[in-house]
């Protein structure tokens, strides 16, 4: 993966980018696109997606859960959309394609299915665009799997997403994106309809490499902050003031900031980015790093500290590792 650094606001993108037709040589052709995976990002991705792009346009949406899509119709019942009865439909009616699913084995089905269909009507070529957090050797593979097949016409790029679902509904999201530059017109222009920033971080699979990365340090920073919270209250600080030292001082970070276990606390830790997915994304970035020939000094730890919160607490949101030590030291 070459260092090739770009970072575009959606807001700065420039028009000219954002509406052009750049999938087809004809000026009146109307864009069909499809969304795969109507899970908590998924489904204020997609709704995002409809809302935003001309009502001419047409969403074509498909999840194994059928009441995920009967919802996504109802709700927007004034707009194009229909529901798929199977991937190959989906795609077929489709040129620009969006998938967000929860694990890299079903990013694969999805993608194994299509290539082995047989050739789909559409004459334009197809753009795939993953924002499902997966590791790195199975999107690559994917990649090359998506250009191997001349039926499906189509480039495969790596673009995960961090916001989470407050950011998903707000259209907030910041995309890491992993594809050739020359993709990168049309790409942009279909992250900025559900995101506020894109950053371009590589050829494919950098996306993902700089996305494992962040989280791992996500997930140690997460503990971090939920230990110096409970030990400052210990001391007898007042939270209010212990916020605003950290905030205003070295230790400040997303989970201090914005995520603070302080305040999610009085929410019950519910919603937000879950347990579950945290300590599957540290078990992505472990991979990535033994392939790569790094070692990690406190991904074990972590995934142990996240494995028991998980048994204790379910999948709320990951900064309930502070519930979790206050009480491990009753």
């Amino acid at each position: 993966m070459r260092n090739t650094k770009l970072v575009y606001s959606a807001s700065k993108i420039p028009t000219t980018v954002l509406s052009q037709r750049l999938f087809s040589t004809s000026s009146s052709h109307n864009t069909n696109y499809a969304f795969i995976g109507l899970g908590k990002m998924g489904y204020p991705m997609a709704r995002n997606l409809r809302l935003k792009i001309p009502k001419d346009d047409k969403l074509t949406v498909f999840d194994v859960n059928t009441s995920a899509t009967s919802q996504f119709r109802d709700e927007l019942k004034d707009s194009r959309v229909e529901i798929a009865n199977s991937v190959h439909n989906a795609v077929d009616k489709s040129d620009t394609i969006i998938t967000m699913l929860p694990e890299p084995q079903h990013v694969s089905a999805v993608f194994k299915t299509l290539t082995s269909s047989p050739s789909f009507s559409a004459n334009t070529r197809k753009l795939f665009i993953d924002s499902s957090t997966i590791d790195v050797t199975t999107s690559l593979g994917i990649n090359r799997m998506v250009s191997d097949c001349t039926s499906l016409n189509a480039t495969f790029v790596d673009a995960p997403v961090s916001g989470g679902v407050v950011g998903a509904s707000a259209g907030t999201l910041t995309f890491m994106l992993g594809c050739l530059l020359e993709d990168l017109p049309r790409v942009t222009a279909v992250l900025s309809l559900m995101g506020g920033r894109i950053l371009h971080c590589g050829e494919p699979g950098a996306g993902l490499a700089a996305k494992l990365t962040n989280n791992y340090l996500l997930a140690i920073s997460n503990i971090a902050v939920a230990e110096s919270m409970n030990l400052g209250l210990k001391l007898g600080l007042d939270k209010d003031v212990l916020k605003s030292v950290i905030n205003s001082s070295s230790g400040k970070c997303w989970s201090s900031e914005i995520n603070n276990p302080v305040d999610n606390e009085l929410k019950g830790f519910e919603g937000g980015f879950g347990v579950a997915l945290m300590k599957k994304d540290l078990g992505l970035a472990r991979q990535a790093a033994i392939q790569a020939g790094v070692t990690l000094k406190l991904d074990l730890k972590a995934e142990e500290i996240y494995t028991e919160v998980l048994k204790r607490e379910g999948s709320k949101d990951f900064s309930v590792v502070y519930k979790w030590l206050k009480e491990s030291q009753k």
